[in-house]
């Protein structure tokens, strides 16, 4: 008979052979794969080491449980070699998950043009990787948790009161599971997708990452927007690229009268003939409006997206603007003045005739008046002193009669 402890070295040492023997038989296997397509080799580099760990484990597990001498430790080492399984398991499915999610984002390049399908499975694959990874470690840590005893004991009363601590949970976590599902709808709606371009509170940028809870915003200067998921279920706001990339803009010139738009128009046509950020979809010059001393003079270029747009519609600014002040100066916006000297101001007399009002000059207007002044009659200034001068000489006649 041998030693106990010597036959579990022997057992340990078998184990390891054997766990190293079943990785080099894997990854020879793999190898040869990989001569034919290259999917095995990417398969290799994200799960060589979760592989090998959940393989280690069982072995040591194994070796442990046929050979080990003391059995009044066997629970304590069964404890560690579970929780040690669940871990190794879960990082093995997680590099799984990461295989397949990156093998996906592989086969649609959102680098090219016309990349609309590319950035709807890129976006909902980024969700999808996020979503399994997280049910993963949740499903990781419950499993850790249950194989304490503990927690088995407690586990049916906490299962009866799942459905109450679910609504209480839910009203504490009500924004974040809000933004949650906010975040699943934007990826299989379609509504939002990695690398569109939007405007958002009156920013310019591109979508670079949809998370469960926030999307960020890659500005045209380098700013990072950060914005809640549910910003995007609850507000409008401009998508550019949600059919595609293609765009139409406007540049908009304020002339003289005395402008050429036939001259302007063909130069148009040389200036975009010249320059590769035009599409050739449309080019449309126009007189909009002729008011105000001015011609609107109002082009439309085409662009593949909107950075080539933005880039197109200066270059037509700068190259109109500088052909309008060599080729027609005359045609530059002017400010005309009419200087004239002051005509003699002829004062016009009224007359009786022309002082009719709402409530004097006539009849019909002084009972318009007395309808406001309840038949009370308007004395004049002149009439009221005149009115005074009579009482007065007839109170003299009095005082000498009396006498």
């Amino acid at each position: 008979m041998l030693d106990p402890w010597l036959q579990f070295a022997i057992t340990l040492a078998i184990a390891i052979v054997a766990a190293v023997a079943v990785t080099v038989v894997v990854m020879l296997a793999t190898r040869l794969a990989a001569r034919r397509k290259a999917w095995p080799r990417d398969l290799v580099r994200r799960a060589r080491r979760p592989f090998r760990a959940l393989v280690l484990v069982v072995a040591l597990w194994s070796a442990v449980t046929l050979a080990f001498p003391d059995r009044d430790a066997m629970p304590v080492f069964d404890q560690v070699f579970r929780i040690l399984l669940i871990l190794a398991a879960a990082w093995l499915l997680g590099a799984l998950v990461t295989f397949l999610t990156d093998l996906t984002l592989g086969r649609y390049r959102i680098d090219v043009p016309d990349n609309r399908v590319a950035r709807r499975i890129r976006t909902q694959t980024l969700i999808v990787r996020r979503l399994a990874i997280a049910l993963i470690v949740i499903i990781a840590l419950g499993a850790i948790l249950l194989t304490f005893p503990a927690v088995q004991t407690i586990g049916a009363s906490v299962l009866a009161s799942a459905g109450v601590a679910s609504i209480v949970a839910g009203l504490a976590a009500q924004s974040v599971l809000a933004n949650i599902f906010a975040g699943v709808q934007l990826a299989f709606s379609d509504a939002l997708r990695v690398d569109d371009v939007v405007v958002v509170e009156g920013e310019w940028g591109r979508v670079g990452e949809i998370t469960l809870s926030y999307v960020v915003l890659d500005l045209w200067d380098d700013r990072r927007l950060v914005l809640p998921c549910t910003y995007f279920t609850t507000t409008p706001f401009q998508n550019w690229t949600r059919q595609g990339s293609e765009l139409l803009g406007s540049v908009e010139l304020d002339l003289d009268w005395r402008v050429s738009p036939g001259r302007m128009r063909e130069h148009l046509e040389e200036v975009l003939a010249g320059t590769d950020l035009w599409d050739g979809r449309a080019s449309v010059l126009q007189v909009t409006e002729a008011t105000g001393g001015l011609v609107r003079v109002r082009i439309l270029v085409t662009a593949r997206d909107a950075p080539t747009l933005f880039d197109l519609r200066c270059l037509v600014r700068e190259a109109m603007v500088s052909w309008v002040q060599s080729a027609m100066p005359s045609a530059l916006p002017v400010q005309r003045l009419l200087m004239t000297d002051a005509e003699p101001r002829t004062v016009h007399e009224p007359t009786p005739t022309d002082a009719v009002g709402l409530f004097t000059g006539s009849a019909e207007a002084e009972a318009r008046a007395s309808t406001f002044t309840q038949a009370i009659p308007v004395i004049s200034a002149d009439d009221a002193a005149e009115g005074q001068s009579s009482k007065s000489t007839a109170e003299r006649l009095d005082t000498t009669e009396r006498t």
